[in-house]
């Protein structure tokens, strides 16, 4: 694929006008009370627009849309292949429109247009794809039954569906939900963050285009305590699905117990142990893995690799090897393609990463290098990839999801060590294992409080494999077609023959 320059996205940037309304119903339009906020870009403090602020009201609007359409059965009770045919356009319309969605999610959150272009917007359109050839094949079931008995299993899509997504990974975490959520039959409500929600804005007009009718997608952006609040306390929307903090997963939790009991199915934080071994078949991709495990998208990843655990006997060959990998991924500006590294997502996640960087100082942490606000002048939110070593399990670096590039460096000495340690968390979301010895990949994979494990290599799978957390990492499970259990409801059905 040619990457356009970066003087040619910046003129297409100038060009740009993103929609910015809510879309409910089919169509655009303002915040009933007619708020809005400003979306700026954190590349270099300009303002994209101002974008609709949603509340209670147009949570109600919404809900009643997307109720009524799958009451209707426009699209709830149309045939599987229909839906197929449905979703794979919109997967075609998406990559056709790649490029516009890329500059939409590079200027919106801050992240390289390479990654958005090569990695983000491939990855939305495919899973779109993947659950449109997925759901013509899935079948029911009949239960063992005695001869003049007949047990259906079957499964019904659930109703009203909300989905609160983030700000790291906008179009694609929303497409990880969207795609199964639809296929199944259901109607959506999607409540982007409001730090990224150029795209979301946009993929609904796509999915009208694609003939996905109206209300079974609507979009609603706004604040996470107006918008998202109302959502999740709605007493017609039957499931809530989130990816975002813990903290604010815990609070949905309560949010649905006040309301209906609406099913909640969440996707939290994350601080991965990444174990390399003395007996790592290959110490410079190891070191590789390690880099890029904290620095790709800025570290705003929930499965940052953000504990490196390294055996005692290999950390003086294994550290050079670190600092060299690391050095290749430094800040740059996000519409040049070689750049690697792009902005924070804005000035609050800004002061969150330093305030860690000087937690990690306070607490008796060596820096190794970065930890510093760099390209200031530019008006961008810019951080240096950063490692600390010398780090206790118990300090905070070690403990508290930074989401952002700064990685801790623990040692050990003994495989149960290692493994405590990296169980030592209250999250449990992915790990990563380098070893040559198959017996102990696979002991340590067992052993890992992990809903994902990666053996020389990190951040592996495609969608064929689910996705989630143990512990407050969450429930459920995003892709593969274990992501249906939470957009369906089993039914039992027994016939007297």
């Amino acid at each position: 694929m040619t990457i356009a320059t970066r003087n040619e996205w910046e003129q297409r940037a100038a060009r740009l006008s993103p929609a910015t309304q809510a879309f409910i119903d089919g169509e655009y339009r303002d915040a009933a009370s007619g708020a809005t906020f400003e979306c700026i870009s954190p590349i270099d403090g300009r303002v994209l627009g101002q974008i609709a602020s949603c509340d209670e009201a147009d949570a109600d609007l919404a809900v009643r849309s997307a109720r009524q359409v799958f009451e209707a059965g426009t699209w709830s009770r149309r045939a599987p292949a229909e839906r197929k045919a449905v979703l794979l356009g919109l997967a075609a319309l998406m990559e056709e429109h790649a490029e516009e969605l890329a500059l939409l999610e590079t200027l919106d959150m801050g992240k390289p247009i390479s990654d958005a272009l090569t990695v983000d917007i491939p990855g939305a359109a495919r899973a779109i794809r993947w659950y449109g050839e997925a759901i013509d094949k899935v079948y029911d079931e009949i239960a063992a039954t005695a001869h003049d008995q007949l047990g259906l299993v079957t499964r019904e899509p659930i109703g009203v569906v909300a989905a609160i997504v983030p700000w790291n990974f906008p179009l694609l975490m929303a497409c990880w939900k969207l795609g199964p959520a639809l296929a199944a039959g259901n109607s959506v409500i999607l409540k982007p963050s409001e730090k990224s929600p150029l795209t979301a804005i946009r993929l609904a007009q796509l999915a009208l285009e694609a003939g996905l009718p109206k209300g079974v997608l609507n979009v609603l952006p706004g604040l996470g305590h107006t918008a998202g609040k109302a959502l999740a306390l709605h007493m017609d929307v039957d499931t809530l699905v989130f990816t975002g903090s813990t903290r604010i997963a815990k609070q949905l939790m309560v949010y649905a117990g006040q309301s209906n009991m609406k099913r909640v199915w969440l996707e939290a934080g994350g601080k991965s142990p990444h174990i390399v071994f003395a007996d790592a078949p290959d110490l410079k991709a190891a070191a590789e893995a390690a880099a890029s495990a904290i620095a790709f998208n800025q570290g705003e990843v929930c499965t940052a690799g953000s504990r490196l655990l390294i055996e005692r006997s290999i950390k003086d060959r294994f550290m050079p090897l670190l600092v060299e990998a690391l050095g290749q991924w430094q800040p740059g500006h996000p519409l040049d393609p070689a750049t690697r590294v792009g902005a924070l997502v804005d000035n609050q996640q800004l002061e969150t990463v330093l305030g860690y960087i000087q937690a990690g100082h306070d607490q008796g942490a060596a820096l190794v290098c970065g930890g510093q606000r760099v390209m200031e002048d530019s008006g961008g939110v810019f951080v240096q990839p950063t490692i600390f070593d010398g780090v206790d399990n118990a300090m905070t670096i070690a403990q508290e999801e930074i989401f952002g590039p700064v990685l801790s460096v623990i040692t050990f000495d003994t495989p149960d060590e290692a493994i405590q340690i990296a169980n030592d968390s209250p999250f449990g979301l992915a790990a990563g294992v380098w070893t040559a010895d198959l017996s102990r990949a696979h002991l340590t994979a067992k052993a890992l409080c992990a809903g994902s494990v990666w053996v020389n290599q990190y951040d592996g799978g495609d969608m064929t494999a689910p996705f989630g957390g143990f512990k407050q990492s969450g429930n459920g499970r995003d892709k593969s077609l274990h992501a249906l259990d939470k957009y369906t409801e089993l039914k039992a059905t027994w016939i007297k023959l």
